[in-house]
């Protein structure tokens, strides 16, 4: 049997990604696929679906939907999100069994500008070029290229009874997702010429905050002025994730998941992979720093992260439903009814 969810409704940004759009940059085509990698695998994880499988990514306008079909397994993890299933608080960070009928509600919380909603097999919506991710801007991939909206009904890659990786409904007690104060990781490069020692030194002593100017392709950032020592133009050249590009204006753009194959401002550095989740997970008017490590450090605390998600599974901790009185009502408490007064009755059957 197959099962859906439909969506009840979507605020701004909820978008269906996969693992990503690889090995079509050199064609102009952008890879997309989450912007918090650590938190899409850890919703996937739990339900031990693979690294790629599509999920829903939820902005800060929220979502809400509704199970459709067959009651389904579904995950979800990132940032402080609130969640609700048919008016109940759950944790953060769960795995539960949505029954037929139930709602699923997720609300912008404490912190945190995206979470991920994960299905047991994944969605099953068409691939683009290999890959399920949105890429809005050129309305490639997840539903028409488009952000969810009402009645958009998601179903599985697989039916119920072939899913696998859930049995029991936990929290996922997932410290690599909680908030962390410390500074992002930066490796220098391949421009960091183009900048004197002392404006180095200035970028990495300074407090950025995320502007309103922020999106799925770039986050810009509003701090020191980093002057430039050769121009700000140079020979456009390949764009990768957590590139640091320092425009015209002297302050900084980090180039996200959206973003473009190529381009022609010197990048001072790039945030490592390990610290693009977290750093995904700025809202504007939050403030950050940064600071520079080697690639050897870089690669190190990657792998450190990999290896922590890699532990979801392992991280689950049985969850139970709140009793309510509405639950009473539902349950069939009552084993027997008799008579007080009743004089055939003993009193050993009150």
């Amino acid at each position: 049997m197959w099962g859906c969810l439909r969506v009840l409704r979507a605020g701004p940004g909820a978008t269906i990604q996969d693992g990503g759009r690889f090995g079509f940059l050199r064609y102009g085509v952008t890879p997309a696929g989450p912007m918090d990698w650590t938190a899409f695998r850890t919703a996937n994880f739990a339900l031990g679906n693979d690294d790629r499988a599509a999920a829903i990514e939820v902005s800060t306008g929220g979502l809400e939907v509704v199970c459709e079909g067959v009651p389904l397994w579904v995950a979800f993890a990132g940032g402080a999100f609130v969640w609700r299933r048919s008016g109940m608080v759950l944790p953060k960070a769960a795995r539960i069994r949505l029954e037929l009928g139930e709602t699923l509600i997720a609300r912008a919380g404490e912190f945190g500008a995206f979470t991920y909603l994960a299905v047991a097999g994944g969605f099953d919506t068409p691939a683009v070029m290999g890959s399920r991710s949105t890429h809005l801007r050129s309305g490639m991939g997840g539903i028409e290229g488009r952000m969810l909206k009402a009645d958009d009904v998601l179903p599985t890659v697989v039916p119920v009874e072939e899913q696998s990786g859930a049995s029991v409904e936990a929290m996922i007690d997932a410290p690599w997702l909680d908030r962390d104060p410390n500074p992002f990781r930066v490796v220098l490069g391949p421009q960091d010429d183009y900048f004197t020692p002392e404006t180095r030194s200035r970028f990495f002593a300074g407090v950025f905050t995320l502007t309103p100017m922020a999106d799925r392709m770039a986050y810009r950032l509003k701090g020191p002025d980093i002057a430039h020592a050769r121009g700000y133009d140079i020979v456009s050249d390949g764009i990768a994730l957590g590139a640091i590009q320092i425009p015209g204006d002297k302050q900084p753009l980090v180039l996200m998941a959206d973003h473009q194959p190529t381009g022609g401002y010197p990048k001072l550095g790039h945030v490592a992979r390990a610290n693009i989740g977290r750093l995904a997970q700025l809202r504007p008017g939050e403030t950050c720093c940064f600071r520079e490590v080697s690639v050897a450090e870089a690669r190190a605390a990657l792998l450190a992260c990999e290896d922590e998600i890699a532990m979801t599974v392992q991280r689950l901790r049985p969850l139970r439903r709140t009793l309510t009185s509405e639950r009473l009502f539902e349950a069939n408490l009552i084993g027997g009814v008799v008579d007080p007064l009743d004089s055939e009755q003993t009193e050993e059957e009150f």
